[in-house]
């Protein structure tokens, strides 16, 4: 059974009634899910590996991240095809048929995608039962209310990914960063052309790694998994100069150049 397109509908803005809606969510949630993380860490595509020290998400932290469709649901990949249940809050630009692109088990997806300005009271409300979630802030939010999640987080073994925002600010108390950047779109022409996904270049740092570690992946992949792409080594000057015509080392003959007239 699964409460991600209901989810959809229960906590749009709707007026007074979405407290009420946020205590029904949290209700059915935990007929479903169980209360403590066991795990000292969510996994990550294979293709993240070497992107954070552990080779996972930290449970019970908050990451920040580019808010891009694309890193989210990359991001949520792996630990949905592993079981665990994943929510996003206040990204309406993220669609069902990307999630299934990436592999996500669309039964244990929530999808919050306009909770107004109760963003933090619903991601409070997730984080009781959901190991994974990504929001993005609907505005700034106080210290105090950070540090009841941050807790309430640690103590349920919840990963919170914080998607960058220039009107809620840097979030305080944050494990690390994850940012995509350098992203080019395949399968568009001039002017024509359908998606067929995109490559991009995946950066993280964290509080432990402060030399920042980067990956060339194309999301989503073929199979839908993120992969890694090889990285081009750029070619030698001696090499692009031997491979010019007339100077390459496997000339058996000398090279003939072209007859000169001689002008005054």
């Amino acid at each position: 059974m699964g409460i991600g397109l209901d989810a959809v509908t229960a906590l749009s803005p709707g007026g007074d009634s979405r407290a009420g809606e946020v205590l029904r969510l949290r209700r059915e949630i935990s007929r479903m899910q169980r209360r403590r993380s066991e795990h000292p860490l969510l996994p990550l595509e294979p293709a993240f590996s070497t992107l954070l020290p552990d080779e996972g998400l930290q449970t019970g932290t908050t990451y920040t991240v580019s808010p891009s469709p694309s890193l989210v649901l990359s991001l949520l990949a792996a630990a949905s095809r592993k079981g665990h249940w994943c929510a996003v809050v206040g990204m309406p630009t993220l669609g069902v048929e990307a999630a299934a692109a990436f592999g996500i088990e669309l039964p244990r997806l929530i999808l919050v995608p306009d909770p107004g300005d109760r963003w933090l009271a619903v991601t409070s409300a997730l984080a009781e039962v959901v190991p994974l979630i990504a929001v993005h802030p609907g505005g700034r939010a106080r210290d105090t209310d950070v540090s009841r999640l941050s807790a309430r987080l640690r103590d349920r073994g919840s990963t919170l990914l914080v998607a960058e925002s220039a009107d809620s600010g840097a979030w305080p108390q944050s494990e690390g960063t994850i940012r995509l950047h350098d992203q080019q779109w395949l399968g568009i022409g001039e002017g024509w052309g359908l998606i067929e996904g995109s490559t991009a270049t995946i950066t993280a740092q964290t509080r432990h790694t402060p030399q920042p570690t980067s990956v060339r992946v194309r999301l989503p992949g073929s199979h839908g998994a993120v992969e890694e792409l090889p990285i081009e080594k750029a070619a030698s000057p001696i090499a692009e100069m031997t491979a010019r015509a007339g100077l390459r080392s496997d000339r058996t003959e000398p090279h003939e150049y072209p007859p000169l007239a001689v002008a005054g």
